[in-house]
């Protein structure tokens, strides 16, 4: 008789109290990583030696990414036709030119991503605030992995963290980005800034 009690109020109490935030599912991540075509928007980076950076950040999926930094940093980072070029205007050699597939940004610029695909996802939690996901290529984990922070109503990227396969981190916050901004093709294209 007593314990039937005890239980009201525990019921009660609980049925009071708000709904706890949950991390948000792979498939509804990967889901918004899809629906992202375009995005502009200003980016804080804290580099891996700890100086940090501002600048613009454009994305137009799949596979392009461009970089523009505020003075007095003089890189600009493109990404586009499968690989990723480093600008240096400092610097009169051409640019540094990697494979997209050989880093970690690959996975959230692929033409679909798919972050329930067996172990690609090495790491979901949730931290009170922001759902955070560490996803790396399954085929090729030695490239270093990227970490993602994203908060919830409506669904939103806010951080990432990219650790490469040489040991060093790089964080991009992402400030408020315009998903209707006009992305030209010509931004992305590595081609046609070595011609210039």
């Amino acid at each position: 008789m007593k314990m039937r009690f005890l239980l009201v109020p525990v019921t009660w109490l609980a049925l009071a109290l708000p709904a706890a935030a949950e991390k948000l599912s792979l498939a509804a991540v990967s889901k918004y990583l899809n629906d992202l075509q375009r995005a502009k928007g200003v980016i804080t980076q804290i580099n891996s030696d700890g100086s940090i950076s501002t600048g613009t950040l454009m994305i137009r999926r799949p596979g392009r990414m461009r970089f523009e930094y505020d003075p007095p940093e003089q890189t600009l980072v493109v990404v586009g036709g499968g690989e990723v070029a480093i600008f240096d205007k400092k610097s009169n050699i051409g640019p540094d030119r990697y494979p997209l597939k050989r880093t970690p940004l690959s996975i959230i610029l692929a033409r679909n991503v798919d972050l329930t695909r067996a172990r690609m996802v090495t790491g979901h939690s949730y931290d009170g605030t922001a759902t955070i996901i560490t996803a790396q290529d399954p085929d090729n984990p030695d490239y270093g992995n990227i970490q993602l922070k994203f908060t919830d109503n409506p669904i939103e990227l806010r951080q990432w963290v990219v650790n490469s396969d040489d040991g060093s981190s790089t964080t991009v916050i992402l400030g408020e980005m315009d998903r209707s901004a006009s992305l030209p093709n010509g931004l992305f294209n590595i081609q046609a800034l070595l011609n210039q």
